[in-house]
């Protein structure tokens, strides 16, 4: 399975007030492992930036005015994640800057129009995975943001004093793998020796093991019977140990 893990860095946080994408950053993943294939733009917004989202992300106007515009990235981006699901961390946020990038870019020219001379949508072009909305439901009354998340799941983000898009798409990556089944982030160090050996292991039969079984005493039976009867108050009769 192909993944596109993405994040987008603003102007502002609508962009039906005319805020743009100044930074987009992507991590392929296939079969749950980097290929080591990346998208990693900063854009030229040709505004200004909202006071608010530089204190989140540090990236002046200054910085970015020799930066390439949308559309001259668009076509590289739209190669890079189509057919993928995309995996990002509140998907409204950064799916809602990217439609309304590619609706802009269709206004000014045909090729970025999509069938029926409608702008293209994300939404047609990859299937979407919000890993705030999987969290929230793993995790329910509890903060989901992904420096949260990065606590909950020992993830390293000391690194990361100010959002940016690559940095916090290389955090999602760790943090998703690790939500979803963090061993097959553990695997990500193996090499190819390593693989092979485990691939050529031959079992070794135990001849002659005879393991030792304990049973309970009639006295720890009793203890143990008076502490599932506590708990099965205790639940309202909601005690699992008893249910056959």
């Amino acid at each position: 399975m192909r993944q596109v893990i993405l994040d987008t860095e603003t102007t502002g946080l609508d962009p039906a007030e005319g805020h743009r994408l100044v930074e987009i950053g992507c991590i392929e993943l296939v079969n749950r492992r980097p290929t080591g294939r990346t998208f990693h733009r900063y854009l030229n917004p040709e505004r200004d930036i909202d006071e608010g989202a530089l204190a989140v992300h540090g990236i002046t106007r200054a910085q970015l005015e020799t930066e390439a515009k949308f559309d001259a990235v668009a076509a590289e981006l739209l190669e890079f994640i189509a057919g993928a699901e995309l995996v990002i961390h509140n998907a409204a946020f950064d799916v809602g800057f990217l439609n309304a990038e590619l609706a802009r870019l269709a206004e000014g020219q045909d090729a970025g129009a999509g069938e029926g001379g409608g702008p293209r949508r994300i939404e047609a072009l990859c299937r979407v995975l919000d890993t705030l909305t999987l969290a929230r439901s793993m995790h329910p009354g509890q903060r989901n943001s992904l420096d949260a998340l990065c606590k909950r799941y020992g993830v390293d983000n000391s690194k990361r004093e100010l959002h940016g898009a690559m940095l916090d798409a290389r955090i999602l990556v760790d943090v998703y793998l690790a939500m979803t089944g963090g061993q097959s982030a553990l695997a990500l160090g193996e090499t190819q020796a390593q693989r092979d050996a485990l691939a050529s292991a031959v079992r070794t039969p135990r001849v002659g093991l005879a393991l030792k079984v304990v049973a309970a005493s009639a006295e720890e039976l009793s203890a143990h019977e008076a502490m599932l009867a506590a708990l099965d108050k205790a639940s309202g009769g909601k005690c699992l140990f008893r249910v056959a």
